[in-house]
This record gives C-alpha cells, structure tokens and sequence, in this order.
C-alpha cells in the first residue's frame, strides 16, 4: 500500500472527468485504511484531517477541479451470510462490493429484498449513504445495520436503521455524520422463501407481460429491472454519466393544485403530506431532453440523466449544464430541482 502523488482520476469517476488527486491510495483492509489516514501528507499541512475524499465506485459524484487533498480508493471485499429462521438471512457484504453484482449473487441464493435495485451503479459502502431506491424499493427497507469507521477516533462503530436516520435518497451520512465517518460493511436482512414481489411501480408489470411472466419471482423482477434501465439509461462505460443526476422534488399539496391547474397532465405519486413529482418529466418539459451544449447533454432517452457527450466535458461544464435546467424548471414550475450527485 502506497500513497501515489498527482493521481489521475479519469477512470475513478463514471462521468470520466479528467481531473487528478493529490494524493492517492487503494485500501483492501481497515487496517490498510487506518494507516493511510494516519498517513495523511495533508495533516502536516493543515493539521486537520478535512482533506480527505472516499471513493466506491466513482458512480455518483461530479469533480468540478483537482482535489487538493488525499483521495482514498475503498477495495474492501467480502460476502458473508447467517440465517436467522427459515425464511429470513442476514447478509453482509464489505463497502468495495460491487452493488449490482452483490444484488446478483443474493438472488443466485434465492435472497429477496433487493432485486428491485437491480442494475444500480455504484459499491455497497455507498448504499446507505444516499438511502439508494428504484421502483418501490430503499435501502432502508432491508437494511440491518452498517459498521464505519470513526474518523476523528479511528474506532469502528455500529449504526442500525433508526440512528441512520434515512430519508428520501438521504441519511445521517449526508448531514451531521457527513465527512465523520466512512462505511466499511453492511448488513441486510433478506427473505429466503415468503418473497414480497413489488411490481407495481415504474413500468415492471409492462416488462413483465413483455417477458410472458405471470406468477414472477425475485430473479424475474430483478430481469424486468435490468431490460427498463438498460432500455433508458446510458451505460457509464459507453458515455460518462452518474445515473439520475436530480432528486425527484416533493412538494406541497397545496402547491402541487397550483402547478396542476396549469399543467392537468403533470405526473405525481402521494408522499405523507407532500407530492413527489419525476424530476425528469419537468426536465422534459422545458425542452431539455437531447439538449446538448458543448461537451455536454441531457440523455436522448431519460431526461434525468447529464451525460458526458463528447468524453471531454470538464466538471465545470457539467455543473453549469445542470444549473441551465435548474433554472429553467423554476422558472417554468416554480419548483427548484436538487442535485442528487454529490459536488466536489
């Protein structure tokens, strides 16, 4: 384990921004981790240890410059399992998991739970962070607990579902706990016979008659999943892009009647008091869907996704894209759309 200098990170992001970090390391252990932050040539600068990025799978951040700083790669590895009944499991995977391949290799076991997040880019460290979701289904819905890494102490500790404090695409991780700790494993608990199958959300059940599929099972929702995405959304190996770039925006009810009396047609799914309203529709209807300008492009088939066009886009200009479309759908809906990627 090493800590090289003046480090590219044009293959450590999906978005495929050349930029470079100052420092950087790969780590394969806690222990490797520790070290490394003990390591840390910015402490000597600073005397601070905020000078730190962790990076999973590169899926869900936009570099808008060089990171003056030590970036530190998380390769930790490792599936482990414990049944609790016979209809229940605990699975463990490491934060340096794949997250599509993880999902996978729960439903080769026949583990329910998490098929509806088939397909979603990124590791399974950065799962609880963004509380990631898709078609009726969260993280914190199977989720158990997750151990990190105290950065100030260096201890490792133990968060469950209730002190995660999960929202929408949201968690302790990304508020107060933000930069204080650092995910190394996390665990699920899954179903192993009594599936509950969720096909009622998104166009499942199209893809499901598609498929000829009338009793499905986990493994065909999770296909079902994987054919919608891959018919809309760009492959980040093909031309860079960080998936969903927005947050889907929930508004009041009584500002949802408002917008509404004006755009009958507007899309929109019930949220306790409020109205989520898809991000990408708005998006659409201020005539961004296709829009290119420059190096950069709002996706030909999925309004929601930015995508690195040409390959030479710098973070910059993907940052100024997303504000054009910000600004033009509040504007045109009064409604101020989140930027679900995380800005460095």
């Amino acid at each position: 384990m090493t800590i090289q200098e003046n480090f590219s990170l044009k293959n450590h992001n999906t978005f495929g921004v050349d930029v470079s970090a100052k420092y950087f390391a790969e780590v394969h252990s806690v222990g490797e981790l520790i070290e490394v932050l003990k390591q840390n040539p910015t402490h000597a600068l600073t005397n601070t240890p905020t000078q730190q990025l962790f990076l999973g799978g590169g899926s869900n951040i936009l570099f808008t410059k060089n990171f003056d700083g030590l970036v530190i790669q998380l390769d930790l590895k490792g599936v482990s399992e414990q049944i609790i009944n016979e209809n229940e499991v605990l699975v463990t995977a490491k934060s340096g998991e794949n997250w599509h391949e993880f999902v996978q290799f729960c439903l080769n076991k026949n583990y329910g739970g998490l098929e509806n997040l088939s397909l979603i880019p990124g590791n399974v460290g950065t799962s609880p962070m963004q509380n990631i979701g898709a078609y009726g289904t969260e993280i914190k819905d199977v989720f158990v607990s997750c151990k990190v890494l105290n950065l100030e102490t260096l201890e490792i500790e133990e968060f469950d579902n209730e002190k995660c404090r999960f929202g929408y695409r949201d968690s302790i991780f990304k508020q107060e706990g933000k930069g204080k700790y650092v995910i190394l494993e996390v665990t699920f608990k899954l179903t192993t016979k009594n599936h509950l199958i969720k096909t009622e959300y998104g166009a499942i059940k199209g893809e499901l008659e598609k498929m000829s599929v009338d009793n499905p099972t986990i493994q065909d929702v999770s296909k079902a999943v994987i054919h919608i995405r891959q018919s809309k959304l760009p492959d980040p190996k093909v031309i860079g892009n960080a998936g969903s770039f927005f947050k889907n925006p929930t508004i009041s009810k009584e500002r949802f009647q408002e917008v509404q009396i004006k755009y009958p047609e507007i899309p929109h799914y019930p949220s306790g008091d409020l109205v989520k309203v898809p991000a990408g529709w708005l998006i659409e209807q201020c005539g961004w869907k296709g829009k290119q300008i420059g190096n950069v492009a709002c996706h030909n088939l999925q309004a929601l996704v930015i995508v690195n066009a040409t390959g030479n886009a710098s973070g910059r200009e993907i940052f100024d894209f997303s504000s054009l479309i910000i600004d033009s759908v509040k504007e045109k809906f009064g409604i101020e759309l989140e930027r679900e990627v995380n800005i460095i």
